[in-house]
C-alpha cells in the first residue's frame, strides 16, 4: 500500500501497513481509558496557551497523530467537551473516573493531539517546539533550550516517527 501520493512512499507507509503491531499505546492514569496509536506519531509540541494552561495546570506537551490511527480500547469513562476559548473550534477529551487529560482535536481536524504523559515508554519521541507562547502565563518561563518558537511554527517540519 502506498499512501495518497500517486504510488510513491512516504516514511511512514510501513507503519500504516504493519498496524497490527501499534505504534504506541496509553492510558490514563486509572487505566479507564485505554488507547493505541497505529500509524505515525508527530513529535511533542509544548503548549503554552491559556486554555492548555487551565487544562493541565501548566503547560500542555502533545504528541499527535492522524484521527483514523488513534484506536480507543476502553471508551465508557472518556468524555469529550467543546474547548470555550479556542479559536480552531477544538475538543479535549479526559477520563471522568480520574480527571486525566487525553486528547486535543481541533474541529473538523485530521489529526488529534494525545497528551504526551499519557503515551507508555518508550516513546521514541522528542520536544520539537513551544507554541502559542504569546500566551506565556506570568511565572512560565521559555527554555533556552534552541527549540522554535510560536513565530516560526508555521513554517515547521516537525519530525513524524
Amino acid at each position: 500500500m502506498c499512501s495518497e501520493t500517486r504510488g510513491i512512499r512516504r516514511f511512514y507507509d510501513s507503519f500504516v501497513e504493519n498496524a497490527a503491531e501499534p505504534r504506541a499505546t496509553g492510558r490514563c492514569l486509572c487505566g479507564a481509558v485505554t488507547y493505541a496509536v497505529r500509524g505515525p506519531l508527530r513529535d511533542i509540541v509544548i503548549c503554552h496557551c491559556s486554555e492548555c494552561r487551565r487544562w493541565s495546570g501548566t503547560t500542555g506537551a502533545f504528541a499527535a497523530t492522524r484521527v483514523e490511527h488513534l484506536a480507543i480500547g476502553k471508551t465508557a469513562a472518556l468524555h469529550w467537551i467543546d474547548s470555550p476559548e479556542s479559536a480552531r473550534r477544538a475538543r479535549r477529551a479526559f477520563c471522568t473516573e480520574c480527571g486525566s487529560s487525553l486528547f486535543w482535536q481541533a474541529a473538523d481536524g485530521e489529526r488529534v493531539g494525545i497528551a504526551a504523559g499519557t503515551l507508555d515508554p518508550p516513546t521514541g519521541l522528542r520536544v520539537a517546539a513551544h507554541i502559542y507562547t504569546r500566551h506565556l502565563a506570568d511565572w512560565d518561563e521559555i527554555p533556552d533550550d534552541g527549540l522554535p518558537h510560536e513565530s516560526a511554527t508555521a513554517e515547521l517540519e516537525i519530525r513524524w516517527t
